[in-house]
């Protein structure tokens, strides 16, 4: 009987000592993640954990958001981000009879260096800095000069793949340096902090700025969510982030029509103040009225062309992302986009009916609905000076949703 005792004993010995370990023991989910540090921190206090900070947990949306235009939109500038040749006799353009512009590789930083054609004289050299566009229709090229941003002269235009003077310069001459200002910036940075001077508004903190248009710019500064959820990887509900399944049909138009409804009138409130969620018109006031619709732009101002479409009118639900996936490059590929339209083309209802055109007509279009319904369309705005006394308007295609007779544009 003492024997069976002493061996129920030394078991409940054992467990309570089993139990102890994992107890004092217990791997902590705290010791193996490590808080980041912000990168750049909004003027509202919340903190910017960087797009790579998504990645442990998002790694396939970050992967495929990376190659997306809005995150190249911006960029340091270096061999990799820059496009165009370095080689010889495809690194000039000339401006006029007299000024060379050319793009040289020095001590692994890029450079436009400016010539008189004469004498092969150096008039002044700058470092590119900054890249601004993703490449898809072009880039243009920022300097630093101390904490000042500037634009310079010399830009690139992809469907040529040829050096241009930038767009908005004036042709054939020669001038300073643009300086870029924060609405500027708006739309091609996440966030970018200015120095506020009431001489200068085209000052930055280097340190404060957040290039592309990333995960950060649509769903808010994440660095709480980021160091929450590094803490506590068994909580898989979504914490101190914005998500876009909570907001209204006008919140998230607004979140795209920020720098896709063309020039605003700004209020009181500075650029990049706005985050999505807000009202945009609290923020800044487009300048065109529903009569000025012939007037719109293809180039920037989407989201006016597109609420003045019926298939937009007629809808409760539609808005940008119906058709567009901001976390993946979906660029040329109709049949994703075919698929939007077809999704309420696809029955013969009074006003939905298929596609009536010949089998011929669908055949030559590759089938494909946006060349004939969104077809690209010449900005009046955007012009790019090709060469000498030659301007030449970007094609942009329209998000006027309509019936375009005889327009099968590529």
């Amino acid at each position: 009987m003492k024997k069976q005792v002493r061996v129920w004993i030394i078991i409940c010995l054992l467990i309570i000592c089993f139990l102890v370990f994992k107890f004092l023991f217990k791997p902590s989910y705290t010791d193996a993640y490590s808080s980041i540090e912000p990168i750049a921190t909004h003027s509202n206090g919340s903190e910017f954990a960087g797009s790579g900070a998504c990645a442990a947990c998002h790694l396939e949306i970050y992967k495929t958001h990376i190659e997306t235009a809005h995150f190249k939109s911006s960029a340091n500038a270096n061999i990799k981000t820059v496009k165009g040749s370095f080689k010889a006799h495809e690194n000039s353009f000339n401006l006029n009879d007299s000024i060379e512009f050319r793009i040289n590789i020095k001590n692994g930083a890029l450079y436009q260096d400016i010539f008189l054609k004469s004498n092969n004289k150096p008039i002044s050299s700058s470092r590119f800095d900054v890249v601004i566009g993703s490449g898809t229709k072009g880039q243009s090229y920022l300097k630093w000069q101390d904490s000042s941003l500037y634009q310079l002269q010399v830009s690139y235009f992809t469907p040529n793949n040829s050096w241009i003077n930038s767009p908005g310069y004036p042709s054939n001459k020669l001038i300073s340096d643009r300086p870029i200002f924060e609405r500027c910036l708006e739309c091609h940075l996440t966030y970018a902090q200015s120095i506020k001077r009431f001489y200068k508004r085209n000052s930055y903190k280097k340190s404060q700025m957040v290039y592309g248009i990333d995960c950060e710019r649509c769903h808010g500064p994440a660095l709480t969510h980021v160091n929450f959820h590094s803490k506590n990887p068994q909580d898989t509900v979504a914490m101190h982030i914005g998500k876009h399944s909570r907001l209204t049909r006008q919140q998230s138009l607004d979140a795209c029509a920020l720098c896709h409804s063309g020039l605003r009138m700004r209020g009181r409130k500075s650029p990049f103040s706005f985050v999505v969620g807000d009202t945009l018109n609290q923020f800044s006031s487009p300048d065109y009225t529903e009569e000025d619709l012939e007037k719109l732009d293809v180039h920037g101002n989407q989201y006016g062309l597109l609420s003045a479409s019926k298939c937009f009118e007629k809808s409760n639900t539609m808005n940008c992302t119906t058709c567009h996936n901001p976390h993946e490059n979906q660029r040329d590929n109709h049949i994703v986009f075919n698929k939007e339209c077809q999704s309420c083309h696809s029955i013969k209802e009074k006003d939905h009916k298929v596609c009536t055109v010949s089998k011929e007509t669908k055949n030559a279009s590759n089938n494909n609905c946006i060349q004939c319904h969104m077809p690209l369309v010449s900005s009046k705005g955007m012009k790019i000076e090709t060469s000498l006394d030659t301007l030449k308007p970007v094609q942009v295609r329209t998000h006027l949703i309509g019936i375009y007779t005889n327009r099968l544009s590529n």
